[in-house]
């Protein structure tokens, strides 16, 4: 934070300025009168000085400081500092010697910032060496050559002034065969932070712990009711296995007094790896079966009883980025709900995973960059606490000190601003020890300037980077260790440093948007990713509405489409981009399994018939409110149910295929193309239509009068046959009544009627036959041998009539009709 006391270069309060001055002359007295008592510099000498002002700033031998501890000494410690010296010059070093500096009490924290720039020795400023045996001495260090010291030394022999911070310095003194003199080839500065004694008021430091990942889950699920969760890589299980990132997080911060900041999208993907899981492979086969099952249950273990009875905030949801959202996001249409949904299901994702309640309460924009539309955005969620940057919100003058964190900026909405100077204290490369020693310094040594500044307690925070390396994670455990030991600082919570009183100088106006950083706004997500999430949003909710379980669809996909907004995709548009399309095909897909089978060309004949359109389901789960929709698009020849087209509700059971009847009518020969498309029960278009020919024969009357006479044809045949069998059996029962039992000689009796004509001719009407046995069976036979006008086959018609008698019809005989 830049302070109005940093600008002006005003001391932290009159008491401590008055106690540093008295410092100061009492510690500069026994050196002025050891200058006064000295004769004047030789020619020799002085250019032996100016020697070593020029070679000050040669860089000939790095200095390397790899530890200091303790780094807030007390009364009674001893500092010990170990490190490395290296050779970078063409020439050997000489009766070299690495020894320690105390410079002045800084009293600022621009004047720490300008030390920590400093490189080079300036004589004066980087104080005496401190004598004695408290040196390191080296015969002789060659070309290249690296020599590692270690020195101690007692508190009380630094002779310190005052509280405060001090500047600290390492230099490397020798000579070289150029220049055959005493010289400081080498330096390095750091800080001295000094607190004899508790300070009379403590500042109350809050430090946030980030447990925030990337994207690894992806929307697929193996097939198969478990829904077994598909991974885009295998990185988080490197991540959380011993000596990884967020391993080395979670063991380092269960020590210290800290605010966990947790991504719930982190604890539901690690618990998803607890059971089965899946990993894509990267040559795109098949997704492999994942293994680190017991990584995963161990690491949330130990998270568990690591946030016990500590405070944990929860961030939205896959931490979504709000100021693209503010900037690109907010013109297109459901973005906020999405932001909404995140923040929804961020708590219950906690309480499930750790049994603890987080405070959903506080947003945290990227970098702590605000602005108006920032805030918006972020409060439209539920946030009424955001989580800004002092570098944002800065002072305009008017304090000589550092306020606390809390500042009303109206609407209800506290921004919480955290000092920008111990944010961004570990975001170096820290895997070299000697970057984190000075980065460890640096912290306690711009912490201790803040409380130094006045007597009045207030509340400070530090919110680091959100994704810190596993080195930048032990720096700051180092730095905040320290600190938590020190005499002069105290923790406390987020939700208490929110709620601290705020100073009434403070600034609190927002910058405008114009004013947000353009190195940040240039790695934001663009308008076209938030219309690609309102894209594959619109698909899920035409999709979820004929499931019967639309959670097995809605859970993962809500909770990708979060992911594309994650903070994480800055800086990596073609991952982001790639990953956005991943899910809306893997979406494509799946709505694809529910869709209606091609038709080949249906054949027509008649004035009416029911033509069948397949719908397959090929997903785990049913499907229902489907309408399947046929459509003719030539309703004058050929009409579905009447009329153009005709509706028809679908359900189909997972893994099943259903056949749905439409009744037809034809008015008119020729090819009608019909169109079936399944619709949602509010109207809209699900999955591409299919389109048939329907060939169509109309059925004209004569064909009808023809058809029909036919039929009447093979009634009549049947009728037929049916008489001649019946009076062909009755004639048989007529000729065995004739013969009598005794033996006669076949012949009738008389008619008592006189049945015989005066002629002795038979009546042709008698009930007497005059045939032989012979003769009977003659006539038996051609009564079965086919006759002129009889069909030829069963099944071919008879004709119109049929004689009465099997016997030749005489003259006049009357024909039944």
């Amino acid at each position: 934070m830049a302070e109005a006391a940093d600008f002006l270069g005003t001391s932290p309060s009159p008491a401590r300025r008055l106690l540093r001055r008295a410092g100061a002359l009492l510690a500069g007295a026994p050196l002025l009168a050891g200058l006064l008592q000295l004769p004047a510099a030789s020619p020799a000498q002085a250019a032996g000085q100016d020697a070593v002002r020029t070679a000050s700033g040669s860089g000939t031998v790095a200095v390397a400081l790899d530890s200091l501890t303790p780094g807030a000494p007390s009364d009674g410690d001893t500092v010990t500092v170990a490190g490395t010296v290296t050779n970078n010059g063409k020439q050997s070093v000489t009766d070299a010697h690495v020894g320690l500096r105390l410079g002045p009490e800084l009293e600022t924290r621009s004047a720490i910032d300008a030390v920590a720039r400093r490189t080079g020795f300036e004589p004066g400023a980087d104080g005496d060496e401190v004598g004695g045996k408290y040196v390191q001495k080296f015969a002789s260090l060659g070309p290249g050559a690296a020599q590692h010291f270690s020195i101690s030394v007692p508190v009380d022999k630094l002779n310190l002034g005052g509280n405060g911070v001090y500047e600290f310095s390492v230099s490397l003194s020798g000579q070289t065969a150029a220049q055959p003199w005493e010289q400081v080839l080498g330096i390095q500065h750091t800080f001295l932070p000094w607190q004899s004694s508790d300070a009379d008021t403590k500042t109350k430091t809050t430090f946030l712990w980030p447990l925030v990942a990337g994207v690894h889950m992806t929307a697929e699920t193996g097939p198969g009711e478990q829904q077994t969760p598909v991974f885009l890589n295998d990185d988080l299980a490197r991540d959380i296995s011993p000596g990884g990132r967020l391993q080395q997080m979670l063991s380092l911060g269960k020590d210290l007094d800290v605010t966990w900041v947790i991504d719930p999208d982190l604890l539901a993907s690690v618990d998803a790896m607890t059971r089965n899981y899946r990993v894509r492979d990267p040559k795109g086969g098949t997704p492999v079966p994942g293994t680190h099952q017991a990584v995963a249950k161990q690491w949330l273990s130990e998270l568990q009883q690591a946030v016990a009875g500590k405070e944990v905030v929860a961030l939205p949801f896959a931490d979504p980025d709000l100021a693209s959202l503010a900037h690109n996001g907010t013109s297109v249409t459901g973005s906020l709900s999405q932001l909404r949904d995140a923040t929804d299901v961020a708590a219950s994702t906690v309480e499930t995973v750790l049994h603890v309640k987080p405070g959903t309460d506080f947003a945290w924009p990227v970098d702590g960059a605000v602005d108006p539309s920032i805030v918006k955005v972020a409060t439209s969620a539920g946030a009424d606490k955001v989580i800004a940057r002092s570098d944002s919100l800065e002072e305009n003058g008017g304090l000589t000190y550092t306020p606390s964190a809390a500042r009303p900026i109206g609407g209800g909405t506290t921004a919480v601003v955290a000092d920008e100077r111990l944010s961004t204290a570990f975001e170096d490369d820290m895997t070299r020890a000697g970057s984190t020693t000075l980065a460890v310094q640096r912290f306690l040594a711009q912490s201790l300037e803040i409380d130094g500044q006045t007597s009045k307690q207030r509340s400070i925070v530090v919110a680091p980077q959100r994704m810190p390396t596993a080195s930048q994670a032990q720096a700051m455990a180092q730095a905040l260790t320290a600190l938590q030991q020190s005499t002069w600082s105290q923790p406390q919570d987020l939700a208490a440093a929110a709620k601290a009183k705020p100073d009434p100088s403070a600034a609190t106006r927002l910058p405008s948007t114009a004013d947000y950083p353009s190195s940040l706004r240039k790695r934001e997500l663009g308008r076209s990713a938030f219309a690609a999430i309102a894209r594959t949003q619109d698909k899920v909710d035409n999709f979820k509405v004929i499931l019967t379980d639309e959670s097995r669809v809605v859970t993962p996909f809500g909770r990708a489409m979060n992911r594309e907004m994650s903070v994480s995709w800055r800086g990596r548009d073609g991952e982001a981009e790639s990953f956005r399309d991943g899910v809306e095909a893997y979406l494509d897909d799946l709505s694809q399994e529910v869709k209606l089978i091609d038709k080949s060309e249906t054949k027509l004949s008649g004035r009416s018939a029911t033509i069948p359109v397949t719908v397959q389901n090929n997903l785990v789960q049913g499907v229902d409110h489907l309408v399947l929709r046929l459509t003719s698009t030539n309703p004058t020849r050929l009409k579905i149910g009447g009329k153009a087209y005709s509706e028809q509700p679908v359900t189909v059971s997972g893994g099943h295929s259903q056949s749905v009847k439409f009744t037809t009518s034809a008015n008119a020969n020729g090819r009608v193309t019909v169109v079936a498309q399944l619709y949602t029960q509010d109207g809209q278009e699900y999955g591409d239509p299919v389109s048939f020919d329907v060939k169509v024969t109309e059925i004209t009357a004569t064909v009808m009068l023809v058809i029909g006479g036919g039929v009447l044809l093979l009634v009549l045949a049947g009728f037929r046959m049916y008489t001649q069998r019946k009076r062909a059996a009755a004639r048989e029962d007529a000729e065995a009544a004739q013969d009598g039992p005794d033996g006669d000689d076949g012949r009738d009796a008389p008619d008592p009627e006189g049945g015989q004509d005066p002629d002795g001719e038979q009546d042709p009407g008698s009930g007497q036959n005059p045939e032989g046995p012979a003769d009977r069976l003659e006539k038996k036979e051609s009564d079965t041998r086919p006759r002129e006008g009889d069909p030829e086959q069963a099944s071919d018609p008879t004709p119109d009539t049929a004689a009465e008698n099997a016997d030749p019809s005489g003259t006049g005989e009357k024909v039944d009709r």
